[in-house]
């Protein structure tokens, strides 16, 4: 490698190289899993659903069920709007969901399918919904996905009577669905009324029974998206995969929204529970304030291992500023961060904590890819990778330890159910940064030992 900046490497517009994102329906699908009884739908070929359905089930270690309109080379000449009919009619009479959840793939958006009307034609049972959102692969990635969904329930469902009904929508962003048990927690020690959409706890972590559930007990209540018209706040968790879903909210029911970062560390969480005592007008209890308590002594009592120690954050955008700012307030220098997805507020978030915490000659960059992130390190090494199973190449290659956080993690176990929000989350989070860290440490010890020895 030569040395260069990375200011200095030339940019590739041609191609990305290990892209740190996938495609919008995977985010769309993770979505409407997290509704009750409702069966995600790819409208396109049975290849691309196959595909989507096994990205998630590698993660999350749960099957995630959905369905395809199969196209057929005829339905790439004339369209999909026959399938997208028989489909309809096979998945109520055969699966009996409550709701069907239709995302669109690169195939039927070149195509050009209206969804929306195709819907309209079709006899939807008595007591039975349909939604849909348009989720191009070659436009933004899985995050996008998942916020279009998001905004698709919304659109499609929420009504208002005009009287409200007192509760807070919580959008938590594409987070796993331990965050999700783990905010929901929260909310309820704060006092707080709330609907989250969506919610994939009680779905893709549902316990082992001994009997399969095509659709298990949890996700969000379609009564419950459908009084969301009725809200008195929303609660957008990252502007990337949560805000969309609140603008829709506040534009056609004037439901004002808050946008806060991915309650994780410290600051964040701090941000997230007073939003809810604001709400709720209820005192933060003290098993809260333990928690809290516990996580700054643990930062205290560890802080000579962590302190100054460069790392690299790489993964979806709401997750790594949440990761960037935590390790700020650790004292470490986040020298890379990179997301795949595309979107400037990306670039301005981040380089506004590098500005709020006072650190210099760090590289945050929208639209990158782990190849990209590669040659930095190659250039100037740091001491730790966080983010996704596919850094682990780059680990290997450049000796670095790797905490595995965010998504995708293909190659571990457990990991989506234990929270990364909250101070219980921040406490585990640092446990795997310390223990990486030292674990390395031993390792170099051991061998300048083994040096001395010899």
């Amino acid at each position: 490698m030569l040395d260069l900046t990375p200011q200095e490497i030339k940019e590739r517009k041609a191609l990305k190289v290990n892209p740190s994102k996938t495609c919008q329906p995977v985010g769309a699908m993770y979505a409407a899993l997290g509704v009750h009884n409702c069966m995600p739908h790819s409208h396109g070929s049975q290849g691309c659903c196959s595909y989507h359905r096994t990205f998630l089930t590698r993660h999350f270690k749960d099957p995630a069920i959905a369905s395809t309109s199969a196209f057929s080379e005829g339905a790439c000449v004339f369209g999909g709007g026959s399938n997208l009919k028989t489909a309809a009619k096979n998945i109520f009479d055969i699966y009996d969901p409550d709701i069907i959840a239709v995302h669109t793939t690169c195939l039927s958006e070149t195509i050009g399918d209206d969804i929306g009307s195709i819907i309209e034609t079709i006899d939807i049972p008595e007591g039975k919904y349909m939604v849909h959102t348009n989720t191009p692969s070659y436009v933004g990635s899985h995050i996008t996905g998942f916020a279009n969904m998001v905004t698709g329930f919304i659109r499609d469902l929420s009504k208002s009577t005009g009287v409200s009904n007192g509760k807070m929508c919580v959008i938590p962003g594409f987070v796993n669905p331990g965050d999700m048990r783990e905010m929901k927690r929260l909310l309820k020690l704060m006092g707080v009324a709330f609907t989250m959409l969506p919610d994939t706890s009680g779905v893709i972590d549902a316990p082992m029974t001994g009997k399969y559930e095509l659709f298990p007990k949890g996700g969000t209540k379609i009564e419950d998206i459908i009084a969301l018209g009725d809200c008195e706040k929303t609660l957008a968790l990252g502007s990337f995969a949560s805000e969309a879903g609140a603008t829709e909210l506040e534009n056609t029911y004037k439901v004002p929204y808050k946008k806060l970062y991915m309650p994780i560390g410290v600051g964040s969480t701090d941000d997230f529970i007073m939003e809810l005592s604001k709400f709720s007008k209820e005192q933060v209890p003290y098993e809260i304030e333990e928690e809290r308590g516990q996580l700054v002594d643990i930062m205290v009592d560890s802080h000579p291992y962590y302190s100054g120690k460069t790392v690299a954050i790489y993964g979806d955008p709401d997750t790594v500023i949440g990761l960037t700012k935590f390790v700020l307030e650790l004292g470490m220098i986040p020298k890379y961060v990179i997301t795949g997805t595309p979107g400037n507020a990306f670039e301005v978030e981040v380089n506004s904590l590098f500005e709020q915490f006072g650190v210099e000659g760090c590289i945050c960059k929208q639209a990158s890819d782990l190849f990209e992130l590669h040659q930095w390190i190659k250039n100037d090494k740091v001491d730790l990778l966080i983010g996704g199973t596919h850094g682990k190449y780059i680990a290997r290659a450049e000796d670095i330890p790797l905490v595995r956080a965010g998504f995708p993690i293909l190659d571990r176990y457990v990991h989506s159910y234990m929270p990364l929000v909250g101070y219980k989350g921040a406490m585990r989070l640092l446990e795997l940064i310390l223990n990486a860290l030292m674990d390395r440490q031993d390792r170099d010890c051991s061998e300048e030992n083994m040096e001395l020895v010899m």
